[in-house]
């Protein structure tokens, strides 16, 4: 809370809430309908916004058009190796394609989707996130991508900017990172099993490599042709660490390349889990008890 604390805004007009629970989407509904403000900064509590990020961001609302607005969520440089090598293959486009925005800083402002935005540094106005019945609670993750698909349908305008920034850390151990990574893949399959859209077919493509993994290795024995889309895969993997190297130096690059093939792989296998989990029913709500904190700025 202190970095919410030191956003530059007049204190008057900054209300500050804390929701403290077990379901980070039930979290989240609950302080918007506590909240009394027009704009809404959703922050998770591990990050860091810079004190001018409010006044940035309000100045995008000024379209009347724009519903949600957010930006990257970055490694500060003090953070770990190991952590920073995490936030290379993040930022990497063959490892999480447009969505690698989300981990850097990727071009200008613009109108986006919710491809390129995050939860953790998103703004939102309370009166359009409402009208769209909040965040799904069968979801978490990827609730906000849900919610961001609802509001883009009604013609709702996202924005991406990237000086609009916190810092945070990656996950700090391998079983984290490869956690994380199954969560999300099975995030996104749950999104798109509530909320199909256009915009979540390339995630197939993980799951299909996963797939293809499973037949074409054993099939190798007999047929060695099998293995020729594995060695185009190889290439592009090998091309990626390059491309890495201007931004992550050559040692941290080499150290993010089996960490490109994991994602893929853990992704992958979270997409198919989350394919076949049992969701909640459309509207119903969770009874998961949260705490809410309103603190003063």
């Amino acid at each position: 809370m202190t970095a919410a604390r030191a956003l530059d805004y007049p204190a008057d007009r900054v209300e500050i809430i804390l929701a403290r629970g077990k379901q980070p989407s039930v979290q989240r509904n609950t302080a918007l309908r506590a909240a009394q403000g027009e704009l809404i900064y959703f922050l998770d509590d591990d990050a860091l916004a810079l004190p001018g990020n409010l006044r940035r961001a309000a100045g995008h609302f000024r379209d009347p058009q724009v519903q949600m607005v957010g930006g990257p969520n970055l490694c500060p440089a003090e953070a770990p190796f190991l952590e920073q090598v995490f936030a290379l293959v993040l930022a990497s486009w063959i490892a999480f394609g447009p969505s690698r925005a989300r981990y850097a800083k990727v071009g200008a402002v613009r109108a986006t989707s919710e491809k390129e935005l995050i939860l953790c540094n998103m703004l939102g106005r309370r009166e359009t996130l409402l009208k769209h019945g909040g965040f799904n609670e069968a979801l978490y993750p990827n609730e906000e991508n849900a919610l961001m698909d609802n509001i883009q349908k009604a013609g709702g305008k996202l924005v991406y900017d990237p000086e609009l920034f916190v810092w945070r850390r990656p996950r700090r151990t391998l079983q984290q990172f490869m956690r994380m990574l199954l969560n999300y893949g099975r995030g996104r399959a749950e999104q798109f099993r509530t909320t199909p859209t256009l915009g979540s077919l390339p995630n197939f493509v993980p799951p299909a490599f996963v797939a293809y993994l499973i037949v074409a290795i054993p099939l190798a024995f007999t047929w060695p042709w099998a293995l020729v889309p594995l060695a185009f895969y190889a290439l592009a993997i090998l091309g990626q660490m390059l491309a890495l190297i201007p931004q992550g130096g050559l040692f941290r690059s080499l150290c993010a390349l089996p960490f490109l093939v994991e994602t893929h792989v853990f992704y992958g296998l979270g997409f198919w889990r989350g394919l076949f989990t049992k969701l909640k029913p459309p509207g119903v709500k969770s009874d998961v008890p949260v705490k809410l904190e309103f603190l003063s700025k």
